[in-house]
């Protein structure tokens, strides 16, 4: 059943099966459907008397952050969905951006967030923002809504369907769209059981714990699972998405007795738009809302009337520049074969994604070494999915090298720090304009 809002479809699922489980969380406690909707129907009318317009949550994936999403919603305000680990000296300039006038979860904060809180909206009902990019700087908000959303899990949940006896677990931020759609709302659109994840530290029990039946996971989540052994046998289907999957792994997975399916999708469509079903990311099956066109470039045009989103907030020129006439221009390359399924080739954006679905704004990146190093003869690429420095005729020892570039290091998350650098005796691959061929550099690196 297709649902328009995240209250329509509690109502329904209260009304079908009051007493199944909802969601289950850490501490070992569960509420039913009929529960949960009660509780988010009671905080929604707080909301509603607060007069409150736009609520950021950083989201730290427990019980409360989801009612305090659900009922935000239900109020009719517009919900920010930020990091939880987001730098207290990044939080001030995004609360702005988005125009929040409440925040949930500033308790975790080192410092008084009340100052920066701005008058809110005036015209956000239904609206989710996420953001697109792990680089503050590089950051969009996507305007998605709960209908987009709960499209998105049907369409989902048509390729992959889940059963009301099916328990998902919800391991990723739900700051993410895919932790969002995939860990969440999958599940509650479907009726299942939803176990909510207690963070990293729960990565190795939660298994045994609440043993899932499903479960959604980035690559190197999946990996490291897998080396710690850690799923359970009642486990029946794992979804991999915000990330390319190296063959090992899904081989591996295939062996412990599950199915792995691989997702392609983007925040800017309210998450998938393609799902294989036997975990070969060569044949992903288009979700049935959406049409998948490949232009003359080999660039992945989109059009997903249900799921699409509004726009990037308060950046028009932005949006413009990716979305024309409802055509989503994703910035990936691929191909369709004589049955219609996708394969993704490789990327035409500035940007890499690494492993753990986090993303590398390049002309970002570059231009911060760039200046450390006084030298723009250089560009960032993945060898063995992790960041490396490729630099042209430098006469430097890397140790100097490293060092000139520990400020900048040191300001990046650890996955994003250059593993190694790379010289090279000639020029970089350039067009004629001056910019960087980086699939000749890619190459350039497989032959090294």
């Amino acid at each position: 059943m297709r649902y328009h809002s995240f209250e329509e479809l509690l109502l329904q699922h209260a009304a079908e099966f009051p007493d199944r489980c909802a969601l289950r969380f850490p501490s070992g406690g569960h509420c039913s459907y009929r529960e949960l909707t009660q509780s988010v129907q009671q905080e929604a009318e707080r909301r509603r008397a607060s007069g409150k317009t736009c609520l950021g949550v950083l989201c730290d994936g427990s019980f409360a952050c989801v009612r305090a999403i659900l009922s935000a919603v239900a109020a009719g305000m517009q919900v920010v969905l930020l990091d939880e680990n987001l730098p207290d000296d990044k939080l001030p300039e995004l609360i702005r951006y988005t125009d929040i006038d409440e925040l949930w979860g500033e308790d975790a904060l080192g410092f008084d967030a009340a100052p920066y809180l701005t008058e809110g909206v005036r015209d956000g009902r239904g609206r989710l923002l996420f953001f697109t990019s792990g680089t503050t700087d590089a950051s969009k908000a996507v305007v998605l809504t709960e209908q987009s959303l709960c499209a998105s899990a049907w369409n989902g949940n048509e390729v992959l369907p889940l059963h009301g006896d099916d328990t998902l677990l919800c391991l990723l931020p739900l700051n993410h769209v895919f932790g969002f759609v995939c860990g969440l709302l999958w599940g509650l659109h479907a009726g299942a059981t939803v176990a909510l994840g207690d963070g990293p530290r729960g990565y190795l029990t939660a298994f045994s714990v609440y043993h899932p039946t499903v479960v959604s996971l980035v690559p190197a989540l999946f990996g490291f699972l897998l080396q710690k052994q850690a799923f359970n046998p009642e486990l029946r289907q794992v979804l991999i998405g915000a990330g390319g999957c190296p063959p090992a792994l899904l081989e591996a997975g295939k062996r412990c007795g599950f199915r792995v399916s691989v997702g392609y999708g983007l925040t800017e469509t309210s998450s998938g738009v393609a799902l294989s079903v036997d975990g070969n990311p060569d044949e992903m099956t288009v979700c049935p809302d959406d049409e998948i066109m490949i232009a003359y470039d080999r660039e992945i045009l989109i059009s997903a009337p249900t799921c699409m989103m509004q726009g990037y907030y308060k950046r028009p020129a932005d949006t413009d520049a990716v979305l024309t006439h409802g055509i989503l221009h994703t910035g990936d390359l691929g191909a369709l074969n004589a049955a219609g399924q996708l394969r993704v080739t490789g990327r035409k954006k500035e940007m890499l994604v690494l492993p753990d679905g986090t993303k590398i704004f390049l002309p970002e990146y570059e231009a911060e070494i760039a200046a450390a190093l006084g030298t723009a003869e250089l560009a960032v690429a993945l060898r063995d999915d992790k960041p490396v420095l490729i630099l042209a005729g430098s006469e430097e020892p890397k140790q100097v090298l490293l060092q000139k570039l520990a400020d900048v290091q040191a300001k990046r998350p650890r996955g994003q720090q250059l593993t190694d650098i790379i010289i090279l005796g000639d020029p970089l691959p350039r067009t004629a304009t001056g910019k960087l061929r980086r699939w000749a550099i890619a190459r350039r690196l497989e032959r090294l």
